[in-house]
């Protein structure tokens, strides 16, 4: 019984200690998560805004007067193939049959 009354301390001593360390690993965690969660953010605000200008380049074009709307549409689909530079190569038929 004489052996628990000076092992106490250092138990107490070690409780502490392992308490303070988990208080640390913890706050670095909710630190290292809130930081991702801030960058996740940005992304969903930039693809938001993205969808908002295109959604503003709709409402332009469904509701000018003055142009036909097939004709906008055909130049949006243009001017993306063209800026993603997307698409097959028009002579890949012939390369494959050689």
């Amino acid at each position: 019984m004489e052996w628990m009354v000076g092992f106490a301390p250092f138990l107490m001593v070690m409780f502490i200690v392992w308490t303070v360390s988990r208080s640390k690993t913890e706050e670095k965690r909710l630190e290292a998560t809130a930081q991702g969660s801030a960058e996740k953010a940005a992304q969903y605000a930039s693809r938001v805004q993205e969808l908002e200008d295109r959604v503003r380049v709709l409402e332009r074009i469904v509701t000018d007067k003055g142009y036909d709307i097939a004709t906008q549409i055909e130049a949006l689909r243009d001017q993306r193939s063209v800026d993603e530079g997307t698409g097959v190569p028009l002579e890949i038929a012939r390369k494959e049959n050689v």
